[in-house]
């Protein structure tokens, strides 16, 4: 029996996951809420903080003025991170803001992310799900899943939507890629920002002089935003709308595959589809963390957050939790998962969620319907794990199947 702490003896931040059980959360994060929802946390700084693992907690604390995202005042939660204070949010990284620098933002955007606008670009979403699902009929069983339809999918659309050519994408995949990895060095980090700001402002100048008729077109003709500001929230459109779709296509196809009877129920029911997505995103959680830092004394769950004190969000706990989901270590694609926090809560909610679930609504039950005989093309416990990134999923997915 392993041993769980009191509530006043400090833990770090469990991340290793079992062996075999590539969907679920670390172990010791359930132990961990089981015991209280909020823990004290020891960061590898040496902060004295707190884990929260509790749906009702963790979602508390997203509406919460109280606490802030602002980079510069949080802790980083993971080992082999960067030492010491973290530099403010760069120009354009709403993800590291307060209000009301965060509102300006959000209010420019969220006009241009509407449910009605994201559901119209539902056609140009089969048409390019059935392009590259046609590509994969071409090369024939025996791809990378992530390579040939999970990455592609969402880059060809959030490419066409910003107005960034597609062609260019290893230019700035490579920066995307090394932005969101956990144990990267400050430096490189750093380095990938400026590659993929250089790049944007190339696009930027463009647009000033010739707008197009797509989101960068439309902001550099519209909007008041300075040029440094445009080329901060395009990078940050681009990295977003890459890596956390492409990830939750991949990851959702591998607990597809690995949940026969779940994959056959969406594959024989395509109306499933939207209530199947909202299932997947609960279970799978690919953005698992964040942090917020109080900016005064906060009363929670009887304990008192200090000022000053960061706070550690576990969304994959959150959304595991017995409290708010019956049986919520299985994946029930008939599940109501509503509620789930996978794209956060509060003024900090995922801008592109309505574009994420066209995407996945799309292209999950097409490349079941397409290849009805689909599978894993080497042992589960092959699949190389993304363990090291802010956004979980799988580096690869080889898949095979049945040619008619």
């Amino acid at each position: 029996m392993s041993h769980v702490p009191s509530q006043d003896t400090p833990v770090t931040l469990p991340t290793q996951r079992s062996v075999g059980c590539p969907f679920d959360p670390p172990t010791g994060l359930g132990e961990l809420r089981s015991r209280a929802p909020l823990t004290r946390m020891t960061y590898p700084d040496g902060h004295l903080g707190w884990l929260a693992t509790g749906h009702g907690t963790v979602r508390a604390i997203l509406a919460d003025p109280r606490f802030s995202s602002r980079y510069e005042l949080m802790h980083y939660p993971f080992p082999g991170g960067p030492e010491g204070p973290l530099p403010p949010a760069p120009v354009g990284d709403m993800t590291g803001m307060d209000a009301p620098e965060h509102t300006r933002y959000r209010r420019l955007l969220m006009g241009r992310f509407t449910v009605r606008r994201m559901r119209r670009l539902t056609e140009r979403v089969r048409e390019i799900t059935a392009e590259r699902l046609d590509e994969m009929e071409r090369l024939g069983p025996g791809v990378d899943l992530v390579e040939v339809f999970a990455r592609p999918v969402p880059a060809l659309l959030i490419c066409e939507l910003l107005g960034v050519p597609y062609a260019d994408r290893e230019r700035f995949q490579g920066h995307a890629d090394t932005i969101m990895a956990m144990d990267v060095s400050p430096e490189d980090r750093y380095a990938a920002m400026v590659g993929l700001q250089e790049y944007m402002a190339e696009l930027v100048g463009a647009q000033r002089t010739a707008p197009t008729d797509d989101l960068l077109g439309d902001l550099a003709r519209g909007s008041d935003l300075t040029d440094e500001e445009l080329v901060g929230v395009g990078g940050f459109l681009l990295a977003a709308g890459l890596d956390t779709t492409a990830n939750m296509i991949a990851h959702g196809t591998f607990a597809l595959l690995s949940n026969p009877a779940q994959a056959r129920a969406l594959r024989t029911d395509p109306d499933l589809a939207p209530q199947a997505v909202e299932e997947l995103l609960r279970f799978l959680t690919v953005a698992h963390t964040s942090v917020r830092t109080a900016l005064e004394d906060v009363e929670l769950d009887g304990r008192l957050i200090r000022a000053g004190e960061s706070v550690t969000l576990s969304f994959e706990a959150a959304n595991r939790d017995p409290a708010r989901f019956a049986d919520p270590d299985a994946l029930d694609l008939r599940r109501a998962a509503t509620g789930h926090l996978a794209f956060g809560h509060g003024i900090h909610q995922c801008l592109g969620q309505q574009l994420a679930r066209v995407e996945l609504t799309v292209a999950l039950p097409a490349l079941l319907g397409r290849f009805p005989t689909l599978r894993l093309a080497v042992p589960a416990e092959q699949v190389p794990l993304r363990t090291d990134m802010n956004i979980y999923g799988v580096h690869r997915l080889p898949v095979t199947w049945d040619q008619d």
